[in-house]
């Protein structure tokens, strides 16, 4: 079950469990889309990956109590700013890759 990280983990922007603007790679590291556009330029940091839209968990009990109120969200930040100059080294071999091809 994703975490629902409650912040980016550049620049410590807020994401709600509702943010239409979370992204997260496959191992859930958790950034503001700002950032992975103008910064991680879509190359994960920590594992390489690219990233997608973080799905939202129902706020509401629709059915077999699959929501929030009984799988809340993560509320520990992980603040880890990224590197810029490290990141550039690191991603320009694999940002002209496609994610499904890293």
């Amino acid at each position: 079950m994703l975490e629902l990280r409650p912040s980016c983990e550049h620049c410590n922007k807020a994401l709600p469990p509702a943010a239409a603007d979370a992204r997260v790679c496959s191992y859930e590291c958790t950034f503001c889309a700002d950032c992975v556009d103008s910064v991680l330029g879509n190359v994960c940091p920590n594992c390489g990956g690219g990233f997608e839209k973080r799905p939202v968990r129902p706020a509401r009990n629709w059915k077999n109590n699959n929501y929030l109120g009984n799988d809340p969200a993560r509320v520990q930040v992980k603040h880890r700013p990224v590197d810029a100059a490290a990141h550039a080294t690191f991603a320009a071999p694999l940002a002209a890759l496609p994610p499904e091809a890293r």
